[in-house]
Order: C-alpha cells, then sequence, then structure tokens
C-alpha cells in the first residue's frame, strides 16, 4: 500500500512540472519588449571640443590616487600592473585657473611592461554651458610618451547620446618630479 502511495505521489509530481514547464514555454516573454528607437534627425552632427585636463598626483588635493599595485616582486620601470582612480578638472584653457567646464572621472591602469602605457576608461562630464549634465565615454591605450594619442570615444549621455568618435591627447606641461601634468584634449565626436 505504501508503495502504491508513493508512486501516484511521484506520477502527481512529474505531471505537474511537465504542466507548468509546458505553460510556461507556450507563453511570451513579459519582460522582454521590442521598443522604437527614439526619433533622430536627418544626420550626426561633428563637434570638436577642446579641453585641457589637469592630473595632480602630489600636494595636498590629488585628483589621481593610486588604488592598486602589483606584487612587491615587480620591478618594471613602467609600474606595470599599478590602477589609480580620477576625478580630473577639464578647463577651457591650460591655466589651473581657466574656466572649468567638467571633470574627467574613471580610471586608467598601467598596463604596459614595456614603456608608460595606460588603459584609459574615463567619461568626460561637462558641466557648464550647452553641454552640461552631458558625458563622452573614452576608453583606450594611452602610451604617454607619444607626442599625440589617439583613444576612441565609444558612447556618451544627454546631448551625446549615441556618440562615437575619437580624442586626440597631447601633453601640455609636466612635472618630472611630481608626475603633475596639464594635457590638452582635442575630442571629435559624431552624435545626433
Amino acid at each position: 500500500m505504501i508503495k502504491l502511495l508513493l508512486l501516484l505521489l511521484l506520477l502527481t509530481t512529474t505531471t505537474t512540472t511537465t504542466t507548468t514547464t509546458t505553460t510556461l514555454a507556450k507563453q511570451p516573454y513579459s519582460l522582454v519588449q521590442s521598443q522604437k528607437p527614439a526619433p533622430k534627425p536627418h544626420h550626426e552632427k561633428l563637434t570638436h571640443l577642446r579641453v585641457f585636463l589637469h592630473h595632480i598626483v602630489s600636494g595636498r588635493c590629488p585628483n589621481s590616487v593610486q588604488v592598486a599595485q602589483a606584487a612587491s616582486t615587480n620591478t618594471s620601470s613602467s609600474f606595470f600592473g599599478q590602477v589609480n582612480v580620477i576625478d580630473n578638472a577639464l578647463t577651457e584653457g591650460p591655466a589651473m585657473a581657466s574656466k572649468l567646464v567638467g571633470r574627467a572621472q574613471g580610471l586608467y591602469a598601467l598596463a604596459s611592461q614595456e614603456g608608460v602605457g595606460l588603459l584609459m576608461a574615463m567619461n568626460f562630464a561637462f558641466m557648464d554651458g550647452k553641454y552640461n549634465g552631458s558625458t563622452i565615454t573614452v576608453l583606450g591605450r594611452n602610451m604617454v610618451s607619444t607626442p599625440v594619442r589617439e583613444m576612441p570615444v565609444i558612447g556618451g549621455s544627454g546631448l551625446f547620446r549615441l556618440a562615437r568618435g575619437y580624442v586626440q591627447a597631447k601633453t601640455y606641461s609636466s612635472d618630472m618630479k611630481t608626475t603633475n601634468a596639464v594635457v590638452e584634449y582635442n575630442c571629435f565626436v559624431l552624435h545626433y
């Protein structure tokens, strides 16, 4: 009698599970729905922005802070493995007293064993004028010793939504003792 009850219980559970699975398989997805894309103007615009990034590692208020480093056995002269988080000022001109137009926020990793090569991942968050509240996102390789470095713009927000393009970085000035620097960024951004 007990064997018969166990067999009936097993058959009931299997039937219920199969029925539930079959019912769920026939239902349309409720969380994934297609959406119509937002209306866009007929053509993309090319915007050229020139800003100066102030990279300050030393002093009482640095805007680039080391958050990780390689093991102490790493003797690389390129500081391979170091990671810094940044919140660099972006200004209209090269002087720190120039008008603040935004912040470069993100991180970089020293990702080259030969030469100082950075992997940059940052947003240029604009805080002034027409582009206030908009961002462009830069992700790429920055070989610091090269006179002009080019990195891709992979996206953006606000007026730069769906952005693509590139930036060119050129060191305007640097202090070898402190490693503080001012870098000119020319941003060429295609957006709607």
